[in-house]
């Protein structure tokens, strides 16, 4: 007897159908589905052809295991990703030497890749322009040693596309004011403001390491798209790449909370013309989700200072920079005690003269 198993849109994984509101969920990433959105959703994927040859897929990614070497950090755990030639090496996130642990799956060969067109010359200058405007930063942080530490990661990042259903009422006001004689009059017309739309979200990113802070790769978005490449092994000569240990059913939250807010926006925008807008109800959901796996490049560096680890980052494409700086208490209370000083010879002298 054939078993037939409904597949998540969004993640994958099986969907469950839920007597108690009669809709279908998935365990995963809890997307939830109608019954008429599920047999508008296979319908659809019934008509679908398949647009890639599975042996040459297992070809690529045979060939991508053989050409990989997979390192371990003992001290943190983090997995690097080197190109064959490369026999030893260091931990991009704590800088301790790592350990070679053997090849990595064909199964994590991504499919696309933005290559880095900045130099680590450049980055370095770019980091050097970042701390000119910060005063009270560790000079460790700032040295040629600290420097050296600054490494080209390809981070790994899921990217979505997705189809969005919206459903938002609103209420929108409309007023009138006029004078007549010795009074003034104000109008007012309340409507029903109504939009249906279906949205495709395209690009949507969420890194899929779990070392990079989530805040941190936001920060430095976005990436530019039209330098996608396939993928190809010559792109990792000279740099490192992370291997992704977060699966898309959890990552797929954020990429939700993303597209909703996103098309929120959107449905509001279309809202014009009226003196106010109040909504009343917002249902916005994701009916389906496509997937890319792509590797896009950043410049990362750590600093440990005062047993905290902080991270800075530079779009390895765009030249976009974040990261949150180490505050030296020294320097601070160097600068407090010299500008109160400064104040009381002010208010001294100043106090001499009115006398």
């Amino acid at each position: 007897m054939e078993v037939v198993q409904y597949k998540c849109p969004n993640c994958g994984g099986n969907l469950e159908y839920k007597a108690g509101n009669q809709d279908f969920g998935c365990e995963y990433c809890l997307s939830e589905f109608t019954e008429t959105e599920i047999k508008e959703i296979f319908k659809k994927n019934e008509n679908m052809e398949l647009d890639e040859n599975v042996e040459e897929i297992k070809k690529e990614q045979q060939e991508f295991e053989e050409h990989t070497n997979l390192y371990s950090c003992p001290n943190c755990g983090a997995e690097i990703i080197s190109e064959d030639t490369t026999s030893a090496t260091f931990c991009y996130y704590c800088h301790n030497p790592v350990i070679l642990s053997g090849r990595l799956s064909g199964s994590y060969k991504p499919n696309k890749i933005i290559a880095f067109n900045v130099t680590k010359e450049e980055a370095e200058k770019l980091f050097k322009e970042w701390c000119k405007k910060k005063w009270f930063l560790p000079n460790d942080f700032k040295s040629n040693q600290q420097l050296e530490k600054m490494t080209g990661v390809y981070v790994p990042f899921w990217i979505a596309d997705c189809d969005v259903k919206a459903n938002v009422n609103a209420l929108g006001k409309k007023n009138r004011t006029w004078v007549s004689g010795d009074y003034r009059y104000t109008e007012t017309k309340e409507y029903s403001v109504v939009r249906r739309a279906s949205i495709v979200m395209e690009g949507i990113p969420a890194d899929g390491s779990s070392k990079f802070d989530d805040k941190l790769m936001e920060a430095i978005e976005p990436f530019d798209y039209n330098d996608i490449k396939n993928f190809s092994m010559s792109f990792l000569s000279g740099f490192f790449a992370d291997k992704y240990d977060v699966e898309k059913a959890e990552v797929f939250p954020r990429i939700r909370n993303r597209a909703v807010d996103a098309s929120d926006r959107l449905m509001r925008s279309t809202m014009n013309g009226y003196s106010s807008i109040s909504v009343t109800n917002s249902d916005i959901s994701i009916l389906k989700t496509d997937w890319k796996y792509m590797l896009l490049p950043v410049w990362f560096m750590t600093f440990k200072y005062n047993e905290k680890i902080y991270s800075f980052a530079i779009n390895g494409q765009t030249r976009k920079l974040a990261g949150i700086p180490p505050l030296s208490v020294p320097k601070l209370l160097g600068f407090c005690g010299g500008l109160l000083a400064a104040l009381t010879l002010i208010f001294t002298v100043g106090g001499y003269f009115l006398r």
